[in-house]
């Protein structure tokens, strides 16, 4: 995808099945237009339509599942091009400045970041710079997926920007904290993984059994990393995590 910030007036529509719209404000990763994407997704999910089973927002599109038996195409689409032609002009919204900002505990380095060294070493900096640089950052939630609770997060500083591992690892533990490229992100499942581990953080991020599966972020949130050490690491898996 492209990283610009140019306009774009008009929606696209593509069919992903019998029950399934795609519809598309851009094709570029950009905050302004994430916003305005979740916006739309909002505003229809409000009118709950009949037949709407789920709405889910990416970066600059989002994919309405419907009942095509119960809700007409025709009607959807209208409902949707009514939406956007009164949407508000998000103009300069800075990242988070419709969500939360978010504290994310990590403990960085040794068994919890064994790539630190090696994000180092790719940037010319030490370990204790690098830790300063990712825990100084806002990190914009643009989206979860990949795997449950996954946030897509942009905002990384290009002086710890570092490529993939050329071999991912079989196991990456839940809660580990990753660089790959220009992206960093949380893993909050234990799973493959091919990321610069550089820390983990003791929060659980995913809970299938609990009301709110993932109860610390959503899209239009603002992540900030907080460094703690091992002993303020296992405290808070122990007794949970207080801002």
């Amino acid at each position: 995808m492209r990283l610009e910030s140019e306009a774009r007036d008009a929606l696209r529509y593509r069919s992903s099945g019998d029950g399934g719209l795609l519809v598309e404000l851009g094709d570029r990763i950009d905050w302004t237009l994430n916003t305005r994407t979740r916006r739309l997704a909002l505003l229809l999910e409000r009118q709950a339509l009949p037949g709407v089973i789920e709405i889910v927002p990416a970066y600059c599109s989002f994919l309405v599942l419907f009942e095509s038996e119960t809700l007409d195409l025709g009607q959807l689409k209208t409902t949707i091009e009514d939406l956007f032609r009164g949407i508000e002009d998000f103009g300069g919204e800075e990242p988070g400045a419709s969500g939360r900002g978010v504290e994310i505990p990590v403990c960085y380095g040794g068994d919890h970041g064994p790539d630190l060294a090696s994000v180092a070493q790719h940037n010319g900096l030490a370990e204790e710079e690098v830790i300063r640089i990712h825990s100084s950052g806002i990190y914009p939630v643009y989206m979860l997926g990949f795997a449950p609770g996954f946030p897509y997060l942009g905002g990384l500083d290009e002086r710890i920007a570092t490529p993939r591992l050329d071999t991912p690892r079989s196991h990456v533990p839940a809660g580990s904290v990753g660089i790959a490229g220009a992206q960093t992100g949380i893993y909050p499942l234990a799973s493959p993984g091919g990321w610069r581990l550089i820390g983990r953080t003791p929060l659980t991020l995913f809970d299938p059994t609990a009301e709110d599966p993932v109860p610390y972020y959503r899209p239009g949130d603002s992540l900030r990393f907080v460094a703690v050490n091992e002993e303020e690491f296992n405290r808070i898996l122990r007794e949970g995590y207080h801002a």
